[in-house]
């Protein structure tokens, strides 16, 4: 017997049309993904302030270790801290210095060029990348023919390691180190351990290759009341924290106490006369770098 269809009947009921998220429930879903991104931020960017961190330490740790290269080469004398220009002997002498870069944010070669100064000093031999000379938190950059050129360098040389063209008087009535063996002296100088080689110096400061740290107040009673920065100030590119190394090889991150350390950046704009002096009594981190730069003769 043959079956037929009736056209006229359905055997079940058609498909129901598929239901859509109502404006609500997309609203709800935006808001839980914005508060995610907001719980997940801070993390993210502490954990990138953390690798940069890492990064600047081991540019520090190279930088420290190619500067101690040089000396076990040359005899045990240090490289200098910086050039001299208003030194008459300076043609002869500042080919011992570390670098000969004036930084500023002007289009000049020594900016931006990163052919034009570091390989043709003294360290280069010991550690050839350009990538060792600049943090990677360092944003400053200079504009040459329309195009912005990050700058060659972030770190400076502590002043007393070398001096300018290995002067023993300026700064007056404290040591400066000549050779690796003048630190061994712990009576005179902070020592190996301590004192740091390396610094990372703030975009709006940063110039010459060296970094003065001011020693007025040192080991004077009521000295702390004197303490002030003149012209250099260190670096905050880590969370408030500055990169360093130390004549012994080892570097670190370390953190600063006092907000008057870090006053707001001046980007792309340099002028350390603004800061000379900078007087901030009493700022526990200029007596933390007093303690690892130098000795009062």
């Amino acid at each position: 017997m043959n079956l037929k269809t009736n056209p006229g009947r359905c055997s079940a009921h058609p498909p129901l049309a598929a239901r859509g998220f109502t404006l609500i429930e997309l609203l709800v879903v935006v808001a839980i993904i914005a508060i995610l991104a907001a719980m997940l931020l801070p993390a993210l960017t502490k954990a990138k302030l953390k690798a940069q961190g890492v990064y600047c330490m081991n540019n520090n740790r190279n930088l420290a270790m190619a500067w101690r290269l040089y000396a076990e080469d040359n005899h045990d004398l240090l490289c200098y801290a910086s050039d001299d220009p208003y030194n008459p002997d300076d043609k002869f002498l500042k080919q011992f210095s570390w670098t000969w870069t004036k930084m500023d944010f002007t289009d000049k070669l020594d900016n931006w060029d990163i052919n034009y100064d570091i390989p043709q000093r003294v360290l280069w031999p010991y550690n050839k990348s350009f990538q060792i000379y600049r943090c990677p938190a360092d944003h400053s950059y200079v504009v040459h023919n329309g195009v912005q050129m990050p700058r060659v360098r972030t770190y400076s040389m502590n002043l007393y390691l070398g001096g300018f063209d290995g002067a023993q008087n300026i700064p007056k009535n404290c040591h400066v180190y000549l050779k690796m063996s003048d630190l061994n002296d712990r009576t005179a100088s902070p020592g190996p351990t301590q004192s740091f080689v390396f610094i990372d110096e703030r975009e709006d400061m940063i110039n010459w290759g060296n970094y003065g740290v001011d020693m007025l107040g040192y080991g004077l009673p009521n000295g702390a009341g004197q303490y002030q920065f003149s012209q250099d100030l260190p670096g905050f590119y880590h969370h408030r924290a500055c990169g360093f190394s130390f004549a012994d090889g080892h570097s670190e991150i370390h953190r600063w106490l006092d907000s008057r350390t870090m006053p707001p950046l001046d980007p792309q704009n340099a002028d350390s006369t603004k800061f000379d002096p900078y007087k901030v009594p009493y700022d526990k981190d200029v007596a933390w770098l007093q303690e690892r730069a130098t000795r009062p003769k």
